[in-house]
């Protein structure tokens, strides 16, 4: 994998957080319920995110500030995946049938309009590592698998209110090594959860292969 090229990278401002974006990339996603996090919550969350971007940004050197900046969304991506870990809210993806039907969804246009190395149907949010296709952005994606899922959960569940919250969050990969990480993040979600013999998770060969050669080997349900 090549390490990305800042004159490759553009960002895109989304409902609430810009999306840095760069041809043939792959990204880490992460998409939750409605109801999985107050609000006060996530303002909260977001406030402090801004600040830690902004001090970032005051680096004067562009390789230390793309490694600090890149810090603060990991530090930042790991404190908001601890408070949706805590299981908020109604939680319908602990349910066999739609946690079946979001975990179709994801895999549906695997290998056509993006290419999957691994996901988590965790209880109130997914994870997902995807390269897209030449030609296929990923917030169409995103929107694809947002849209699609709410329907079938609305009609499984008979509910009325929003399904997903309306933004995303997505992390542009930078080398092997990041690569390496997000994918063995999202694996080791549901045991960092307390979910023992969690079955909605996947990683292709592929993606298994390239951890197990630069770090321990992640064993999943099949």
């Amino acid at each position: 994998m090549n390490i990305l090229h800042a004159h490759q990278v553009t960002v895109r401002q989304g409902a609430y957080l810009p999306h840095w974006t760069a041809p043939g990339g792959i990204y880490a996603v992460c998409f939750r319920l409605a109801d999985s996090l107050p609000q006060a919550v996530i303002l909260g969350w977001r406030a402090e995110r801004e600040q830690a971007l902004a001090e970032a940004q005051q680096e004067s050197l562009p390789g230390p500030r793309r490694q600090r900046l890149a810090l603060v969304e990991e530090q930042m991506s790991k404190r908001f995946d601890a408070l949706l870990d805590a299981g908020r809210g109604a939680c319908w993806l602990r349910k066999q049938i739609v946690a079946e039907m979001v975990a179709a969804t994801l895999r549906h246009f695997d290998g056509r309009r993006y290419f999957l190395s691994a996901w988590c149907v965790m209880p109130n949010h997914v994870h997902v590592v995807v390269e897209p296709a030449q030609s296929f952005e990923l917030s169409a994606i995103l929107k694809s698998w947002k849209g699609y899922s709410a329907t079938q959960a609305h009609r499984l569940l008979g509910l009325q209110d929003a399904f997903w919250q309306t933004e995303y969050y997505d992390h542009l990969i930078r080398d092997e090594t990041d690569f390496v990480h997000s994918v063995s993040y999202v694996l080791d979600n549901p045991p960092r959860a307390g979910l023992t013999s969690w079955p909605w998770v996947w990683a292709s060969e592929t993606a298994l292969a390239r951890v197990a050669r630069v770090s321990r080997p992640v064993e999943i349900v099949p």
